[in-house]
């Protein structure tokens, strides 16, 4: 039986209906999910040798999919979890695909039967106090950029938080007056308050104030150089940015440790998140 529902249709209504509608999917899931599907629809239509928007549901079959997931490894270099990742986002759109269109059912079923890759799980990894101290003394704090560098690799040293915590946190999030505390959301919409440091929190009072941003505002407090909220590709900018400067004077500094911090596998050792006296 031939789907009757175009690739583009199931597209939308997979975005719109089944993760914002009816799900109530976080913006970080949708663009998780985005992502990864506008990564295979990119690398379906370069093997078809047609433009996206005239790809239909039959050329994301099994066989596309299991392509996809090897060219994410090999030649995007991604690691198991990241291809388990883009796996877990392709099978949500083909539950979506089987539901709406019986159709398509056959090829749904068929992709939904593409195993994960095993992984190991690794140990976690952490930085020294001395290399901590180099990063945050790399950003120029004269300026609002540095300033902001600075107060965002101390915030991530400080919380031990995800990236994407870090970059969700808005100016009402930040109690800065003793107790000092923050509001995080992390994976599932789960919230947690956590104290903050007493350098960060005058770090933090410091930014706010240099970009003329009340605590009551709804505002991010990481931006970009435009005022839009810092991205993750941000983050890993302003961290090999630091990197690069800090190694000049500590050539000790772990780089390839350093820039895993960015995917949250890399976290300070308990000595650097503990506050200061």
């Amino acid at each position: 039986m031939r789907s009757t529902l175009t690739l583009a249709t199931l597209l939308e209504s997979f975005f719109r209906r089944r993760l914002i509608e009816q799900r109530n999917a976080s913006p970080l899931t949708v663009a998780t999910y985005r992502d990864a599907l506008r990564l295979l629809v990119l690398y379906a239509a370069a093997r078809a040798k047609r433009e996206p928007c005239r790809l239909e549901l039959a050329d994301l079959d099994r066989d596309v999919v299991l392509g996809f997931l090897d060219h994410v490894e090999r030649e995007r270099g991604n690691a198991p979890r990241t291809r388990n990742a883009r796996l877990t986002a392709i099978r949500s759109f083909f539950r979506h695909v089987a539901t709406s269109d019986p159709g398509a059912l056959g090829i749904a079923q068929r992709v939904l039967g593409i195993p994960s890759k095993r992984t190991v799980l690794q140990a976690p990894r952490y930085l020294s106090p001395a290399h901590i101290d180099a990063l945050l003394d790399a950003p120029d704090r004269h300026t609002l950029r540095g300033n902001r560098d600075y107060t965002l690799l101390l915030f991530l040293a400080r919380t031990g938080a995800r990236v994407s915590e870090a970059i969700g946190v808005e100016a009402t999030d930040l109690r800065l007056t003793p107790p000092a505390q923050v509001l995080l959301r992390g994976k599932g919409r789960k919230e947690r308050m956590l104290p903050l440091a007493s350098d960060l929190a005058r770090a933090l009072e410091a930014l706010c104030k240099q970009r003329g941003v009340s605590c009551q505002s709804r505002e991010p407090v990481f931006v970009g150089e435009r005022g839009a909220r810092l991205t993750r590709f941000g983050v890993t900018h302003v961290l090999r940015r630091a990197v690069r400067h800090a190694a000049i004077k500590t050539p000790s500094l772990p780089a390839r440790e350093c820039r895993r911090i960015s995917s949250g596998t890399v976290w300070p050792c308990g000595c650097c998140s503990r506050a200061p006296t």
